[in-house]
């Protein structure tokens, strides 16, 4: 900050999350959950302390390590969909797979496409889909390759209630299939009582829901 005063987004967090857990993170926005799902992710770096993805210490791995790490072992899904514009559904889909080099992208892209209901939809562009039709490629790009671990930041924000309630089953289906673990950011009470576990964050601070 300009005075020089130091600004804690985040109080001490210690934190560990099981092979296949399914996690939830509720808290009111400002509160910190999507900067702790940043720093869980590599994406951000914390000014102290240890984060460990996957068996390895981010904080000993410069930016092109956690990139490669995260490749095909680390999926995303937003709640602005992040697709890219100039794409088709299945090039949106089969880009991660075709970076990390996987055999038959396209082909496992387009299953995946079918799998969330959108085979008619593979050559459209995301302006031509509907929120919740992008926000299922963007859950079939997050699963593209198995991931081990994913995260979710508030999945459905962006959806009305239907189409949010369509995307938590695909998502859950999806998880079970696969086996990953789950870290989801959610105002959603219904979404969060589907998983194995809910913390609470207020002002920096995490805490077991009651």
């Amino acid at each position: 900050m300009p005075d020089g005063t130091v600004l804690d987004i985040l109080s001490p967090i210690d934190l560990q999350v099981n092979a296949g857990e399914v996690v939830a993170i509720l808290g009111p926005s400002g509160s910190g959950k999507s900067t702790l799902l940043g720093l869980l992710a590599g994406l951000d770096q914390p000014t102290a302390g240890r984060v460990t993805l996957l068996g390895h210490d981010l904080g000993q791995m410069d930016e092109d390590a956690r990139a490669a790490l995260r490749a095909g072992r680390v999926g995303f899904v937003f709640q602005s969909f992040q697709l890219l514009p100039g794409m088709t559904a299945l090039e949106n889909v089969a880009l991660p797979l075709q970076i990390g080099r996987r055999p038959g992208a396209r082909e496992e892209a387009a299953a995946l496409l079918r799998e969330v209901g959108l085979g008619e939809r593979l050559s459209h562009l995301p302006r031509q889909l509907s929120g919740g039709e992008q926000q299922r490629v963007a859950l079939a790009r997050a699963f593209a390759g198995d991931p081990a671990v994913l995260f979710a930041d508030e999945p459905t924000g962006n959806l009305d209630a239907d189409s949010g309630r369509r995307i938590t089953d695909l998502l859950f289906a999806l998880r079970d299939r696969v086996g990953s673990s789950l870290l989801l950011v959610t105002h959603d009470q219904q979404l969060a009582r589907r998983c194995d576990r809910v913390l609470q964050i207020d002002a920096g601070r995490l805490q077991e829901a009651a």
